[in-house]
């Protein structure tokens, strides 16, 4: 998703992209997840600057692209099953309130007008009508298409290609990739590989410690609109800014326009390994029933499994890397990536073409983590 950005700013600025996968688009992170557009889970500072600007730039890629790829702009519901847990959400919201987002408190006594099958019993929470939904499969495939429309012969895909090679020449300057069908000469090559940025950065022979964290969801047979909005418990949040390895499990559910409920959400950092967990799926679904009785009688027709682009501060990467000049990176958005990704596309081309950022990006710098080559 955050290659196909990339590609699309980049086409629409009158540059020639190569777009190289090793997969079919979407084959990796893009494709396991749950197209989530988010602010609400966002504490205030650079990530949540990077999401109010996605938010903005998500609603006029949907004029571009809907309906192919199922935007949804449904809004998201918090909520907290005790007094402790709704004093938390209002501290949280109202440091929100303050950077820019919009927030809105929910009673005990109003959370079924928002979504009529909650369990009773909770103490309240909050909506973000902020938050959005998008297919991110479809997504990621339309804005690739999107790009080749608007900037036709400037945009070529190479799928099932794999990098195994960053060129540089005698100054050490990038000058292309080396794939297993040969040389491809470029000024600049962009690192959106996601939960394998960090390979290819070695690859150039720098240091970026992006890690899998991995993350199943649970997904329901098809039904009428059970569930409005995306709605998750308060402890999702503190599983987001969470730099546990162990595993982590917290009740996030929602409908999609196509009918199905996504379940999740788990977070573990056990590499690549994808064997199933049954008890993680036992977890998430005994969390959603708590959250949505109703959804006890409904079957579960699959699941599947995904590895988020973990970077130990929890911000990605995106822009020049000064230890390789011509190399920018635009990856390590942990299980943000296609909410965060217009915003990147469009930071990754205004260095491209010499423009000015449309925010700050030091926070972001690439060689954060260490300067060795």
């Amino acid at each position: 998703m955050v290659g196909a950005a990339c590609a699309y700013y980049a086409a629409r600025s009158g540059l020639r992209v190569t777009v190289i996968d090793r997969g079919p688009v979407a084959g990796g992170t893009t494709g396991a997840g749950e197209g989530n557009l988010l602010v609400s889970d966002k504490e205030p500072g650079p990530e949540l600057d990077l999401a109010l600007l996605s938010t903005r730039l998500w609603r006029t890629l949907s004029d571009v692209l809907s309906p192919h790829i199922e935007y949804e702009a449904k809004g998201g519901l918090v909520v907290a099953s005790d007094d402790a847990g709704m004093t938390a959400l209002r501290d949280f919201a109202t440091r929100q309130q303050r950077a820019g987002m919009t927030t809105e408190e929910v009673t005990s006594d109003r959370l079924r007008d928002l979504e009529p099958h909650l369990a009773p019993g909770l103490a309240g929470g909050f909506h973000y009508p902020q938050d959005a939904q998008v297919q991110p499969a479809l997504a990621a495939a339309h804005l690739l298409r999107a790009a080749g429309e608007q900037a036709s012969g400037r945009v070529r895909l190479r799928l099932g290609e794999e990098v195994t090679g960053v060129l540089t020449g005698a100054n050490g300057a990038v000058r292309g990739v080396r794939t297993v069908r040969g040389d491809l000469h470029a000024p600049y090559v962009v690192n959106a590989a996601g939960t394998w940025g960090g390979e290819l950065a070695r690859l150039a022979g720098v240091h970026l410690p992006v890690l899998p964290r991995r993350g199943f969801v649970l997904v329901t047979e098809p039904m009428p609109r059970l569930v409005r909005r995306k709605v998750y418990a308060a402890d999702y949040v503190a599983d987001v800014a969470s730099g546990s390895a162990a595993l982590q499990t917290s009740a996030v559910v929602e409908g999609t326009v196509a009918g199905p409920v996504l379940i999740g959400a788990s977070r573990e950092r056990v590499g690549f390994d994808r064997t199933l967990s049954v008890e993680v799926l036992r977890r998430l679904a005994a969390q959603a029933t708590r959250l949505f009785p109703v959804l006890a009688g409904v079957r579960a027709i699959r699941t599947y499994a995904g590895f988020r682009p973990y970077l130990p501060d929890h911000l990605p990467a995106i822009g020049p890397d000064p230890r390789v000049p011509g190399l920018l990176h635009a990856c390590g958005h942990e299980g943000a990536g296609i909410g965060l990704a217009p915003a990147t596309g469009v930071i990754v081309v205004r260095i491209l073409t010499g423009e000015q950022p449309p925010l700050d990006i030091e926070p972001f710098r690439p060689d954060r983590f260490g300067s060795g080559r």
